[in-house]
């Protein structure tokens, strides 16, 4: 029977689906109930879901949870001036995908009824507002007045206390659900593992109260809460944050408690239709429908375990649960790819593939062609899905392909493996496994999973010391910064009880030109707070590292893909004493220069900010050619293409974006020429401050994925941001929010040269640019390079009748080149125009080395380059270097000399090329006596 209830205006259907009447509620009633309960009667501001990328967050491959997107707020590092610092009451669903890193169901899923790789995550919060009593009040009433749950099928947990943690029982929680009627036979204590719920190692948490489902019922079904029972679940978590993890472990109150909630809509969904099973509900059933049209086994049963005769329901399973997280995930910029979250997404991609091919027999494409069942049932929420259903169809079919080819090679090697005379029965070789997901990028599970098929494991513990090898080799290739002092939530809380206001920090704009120099303004400050990794303290002892909070600075901060500024400041009564300035971070609205004081420094100093100019104008031209970069690549490919990050440091800028394929050299070509243009014409640059509803009228707007303050900054090229508030401009411009540093005019960047181009996954490409100087440089070098390439064409020409040793000769000589101009141009890319260069490469050749070393010595003339080459079946070093022609402290032959002799072997050359060779067995060793050796002669000479 359907109740009709109208409480406090709001209006609420309800469906008894637990008394066996056919279940109304559809995920999409179920979903649009819960955001309206808490908008219509309790006044919570709907906030859209985050994309699944995280934003600015490198501890998360994905947002797993509904709060991440609020971590700045618990934190206390919310801008300001943003519309989030204003948020008190808040509710949304969070589309969240779980699937490695800490929280990892990707093992789960198929297995059981329940896990997802992909969810959504309907929540409320509060940040200082209500607490305990208002959100528990709150969760009762939706679950069994206007969802209709009986309150006989509900438990309740809460946190029992800690004693080795100092942390008392929860007695406020227990005696508020007391008090809304809560029977103390279904109100459970549970520890810290269950009801205590921690961000991470450090950062605000609380206890927590969940609210269980007994889908059974009729029962007393209390010792199955927190026991793994799939017909007893948890379906709703409330977290009371009221303490701050310090990094010693201890536990502080923090100064404003908040209130954190999360239902999973699917669990909801299955509750209020009355199934055993979230795959039985309609957010699953479509696409379940779906794969069997398309294959060529019955349809979808629901059986688990020995049960599932052949793994047909969890394979249908895998890849309903499997198609919605590629779904989802590319609409939201993450692309299949070799690390991080896109290698998490390929081994989605391929373990989805997988169960299609070789279980459902679906023919090659199915995968892709589910895409349009998944935007009918979530795109009329999530509206993005509709918007790339094209590219996302084009890249899960790209790489279906490609897998398809690797999963038959895998299959054959698999089997060969097993069919060896040698092989020991039930124990798959821990070497082989590794070969095949390092060569042929099969994921370690699926090789388990192809393998438990047939009754073998994999010798885990020696395959762990392989991965345990591995990382330790890429560690070593990683260098490792110091850490940052950041500003936890309890100090930033302690900074606004003493009123300390936030940094003025408008100075970073106020710069001019006088003729062609770029004028940038003196700062004079006062040191407001100092802050030693731990507290707030009066005063820093000299040798001490620690974070300054200035009244104002000069000095941007890393924000928008920029680098910060570089510099220092003096105390005015040691003006001779430079404090240099390491790091500049903005967190809550104020700006944090990390310094190791080289004399004492108290609060109340007086200090004068002197900002490095050359590295401040130099991160303004790489800027703004972003800018330019950006439009230009929209006016050739299209406005499909958007941008998926970027980087803006002094010598070089790196911009992602979405495109299918790799630019050809005609599409290089014409980017190049409009870039070229708009720099030549010497446009003028504008920026302005204006609110951002505005911001969002103004025609051909650049936006990327950012919370961003109000007012917004826009930056306009050639057309002033007050006629683009006005109507639609003559012609087409850049203009983007951004609250970068920019160029005024665009002649400044004299010349900007694209040096890479590669898609770094399928669907999203990857430049490398460098600009002025740099790029002249190497514009030169490729007209040498090409110069090379006409000379030996003319060559082979010309010697059509020579002999063949003489056309083998000339053959040799154009894979030289070709072979030394791509080395050369990775080099590049990974090193830039550094004063000294010292690396390995993969070569057979001393000719490649030698010609690799002289390009990227004719790209970066002031450069000491040194690279090595390791024959790894002989043990043999190859060495070449150059030097440059100013050079006085540092001859090629000496440096050539002395790494050779200490690897055993012997060189020779000039003062500014030589070559030679040598042995060794550790390559990375070899470069780093040639790279301490080189160091050891340049500082003396710098000091």
């Amino acid at each position: 029977m359907t109740l009709l209830r109208r409480i406090g205006g709001f209006s609420v259907r309800s469906c008894r689906s637990f008394s066996g009447c056919a279940p109304e509620q559809t995920a999409t009633w179920v979903r649009s109930t819960f955001v309206e309960f808490f908008r219509q009667k309790y006044g919570h501001l709907l906030v859209p879901s985050s994309p699944v990328r995280p934003r600015l967050d490198p501890s998360l491959l994905f947002v797993n949870a509904g709060m991440n997107q609020f971590k700045p707020i618990l934190l206390g590092t919310v801008d300001p001036r943003s519309k989030m610092a204003s948020y008190r009451r808040v509710v949304n669903s969070q589309k969240c995908v779980r699937a490695g890193g800490k929280h990892n169901d990707l093992e789960d899923v198929g297995r059981d009824v329940y896990h997802h790789t992909f969810f959504e995550m309907l929540g409320n919060w509060s940040f200082g507002d209500y607490f305990k009593e208002e959100a528990c009040s709150m969760a009762w009433s939706l679950l069994t007045e206007h969802y209709g749950i009986p309150a006989s099928r509900l438990y309740v947990s809460y946190f029992a206390g800690d004693a080795a943690s100092g942390l008392p029982a929860d007695e406020e929680t227990r005696h508020v659900w007391l008090d809304i009627g809560v029977p103390p036979s279904r109100l459970l204590a549970f520890g810290l593992k269950d009801n205590f719920w921690e961000m991470g190692d450090s950062g605000p948490c609380g206890p927590c109260t969940e609210i269980h489902y007994d889908h059974v019922g009729g029962r007393d079904a209390a010792a199955l809460v927190n026991a793994n029972d799939p017909d007893l679940v948890e379906i709703w978590n409330l977290v009371f944050m009221q303490y701050n993890r310090e990094v010693n472990g201890s536990l502080r109150l923090l100064p404003q408690f908040s209130v954190d909630t999360g239902m999973g809509l699917e669990r909801l969904v299955r509750v209020l239709q009355g199934k055993r099973s979230n795959y039985d509900t309609d957010l699953f059933t479509p696409l379940l429908h779906a794969i069997q049209q398309r294959s060529k086994v019955g349809p979808y049963r629901g059986s688990m375990g020995t049960a599932d005769a052949g793994r047909v329901d969890m394979a249908y399973r895998v890849v309903a649960d499997h198609i919605r997280t590629l779904t989802v995930c590319i609409a939201d910029g993450v692309y299949p790819g070799m690390s991080g979250a896109e290698l998490v997404l390929r081994r989605i991609l391929r373990r989805a593939v997988r169960f299609c091919n070789e279980v459902l027999q679906t023919p090659p494409g199915t995968l892709a062609s589910l895409v349009p069942t998944v935007c009918h049932i979530l795109g009329n929420v999530y509206p993005e899905l509709h918007q790339e259903s094209n590219t996302i169809i084009n890249i899960i079919n790209e790489n279906e392909l490609h897998f398809l080819s690797s999963l038959q090679q895998g299959s054959r090697v698999i089997h060969r493996t097993l069919s060896k005379k040698d092989y020991k029965h039930g124990v798959f070789p821990a070497a082989v496994a590794w070969s095949l997901h390092r060569d042929l990028g099969f994921p370690l599970d699926l090789v388990d999973l192809m393998l438990e098929e047939r009754g073998v494991r994999v010798d885990h513990q020696e395959l762990n010391i392989l991965i345990t090898e591995n990382n330790k080799v890429r560690g070593r290739l990683q260098s490792c910064d110091e850490s940052k002092l950041t500003l936890d939530v309890a100090t930033l809380a302690e900074l606004q009880r003493l009123r300390v206001p936030h940094t003025d920090d408008s100075l970073k704009y106020q710069y001019h030109l006088e003729g062609d120099t770029y004028v940038f303004p003196q700062c004079h400050a006062t040191v407001l707070a100092l802050y030693d990794g731990q507290t707030l303290v009066a005063e820093v002892p000299e040798g001490r590292r620690c974070s300054v909070i200035l009244d104002q600075t000069c000095f941007y901060t890393e924000q928008g893909g920029q680098s910060h500024d570089h510099g220092y400041f003096t105390k005015n009564e040691l003006p001779d004493m430079p404090y240099t300035v390491e790091t500049v971070i903005q967190v809550g609205g104020y700006v944090v220069h990390q310094v190791t004081a080289t004399d004492h420094l108290k609060t109340g100093d007086q200090v004068q900010l002197h900002l490095d100019k050359i590295h401040r104008l130099a991160c303004m031209v790489k800027h703004t050619g972003t800018h330019i970069l950006n439009f230009a690549l929209r006016n050739v490919l299209g406005p499909t293409v958007q941008q998926r990050g970027s980087h803006v440091s002094a010598d070089r800028l790196r911009f992602d974006f979405s495109v299918m394929a790799s630019l050809s050299v005609c599409e290089l070509q014409r980017v190049d020429k409009q870039v070229s243009d708009i720099i030549s014409a010497n446009h003028s640059i504008y920026s302005q401050e204006i609110p951002l509803r505005m911001a969002r009228n103004i025609q051909g707007l650049r936006t990327v994925d950012e919370v961003y303050p109000d007012p917004v900054r826009v930056v306009s090229v050639a057309v002033p941001v007050s006629d683009l508030l006005v109507g639609q401009p003559d012609r087409q411009t850049s203009v983007e929010l951004c609250c970068g540093t920019h160029l005024l005019q665009t002649g400044a960047i004299r010349d900007l040269l694209i040096i890479s181009e590669q898609q770094i996954v399928r669907g999203m490409s990857r430049i490398i640019a460098v600009t002025g100087q740099e790029a002249i440089r190497a514009r030169e070098a490729g007209q040498l390079l090409l110069q090379e390439v006409d000379s030996l064409a003319a060559r082979l020409t010309s010697s059509a009748s020579s002999s063949l040793n003489a056309a083998q000769h000339l053959a040799e000589q154009v894979g030289v080149v070709s072979d030394a101009a791509t080395s050369a141009q990775s080099l590049l890319e990974k090193n830039g125009s550094k004063d000294l260069q010292v690396d390995s490469v993969n070569t057979d050749s001393l000719s490649i080395l030698m010609k690799t070393v002289n390009h990227l010595s004719t790209a970066a003339p002031h450069s000491h380059v040194m690279l090595l080459a390791h024959q790894k079946h002989s043990g043999k070093v190859l060495c070449a270097c150059q030097v440059p022609k100013s050079s006085t402290f540092l001859s090629a032959s000496d440096w050539a000399t002395a790494v050779c002799g200490h690897l055993g072997g012997s060189a020779g050359g000039s003062v500014l090329v030589a070559k030679g060779t040598g042995s060794s067995s550790d390559i990375s060793e070899a470069v780093k006596w040639a790279e301490e050796f080189a160091l050891a002669k340049i500082k003396p000479s710098q000091g």
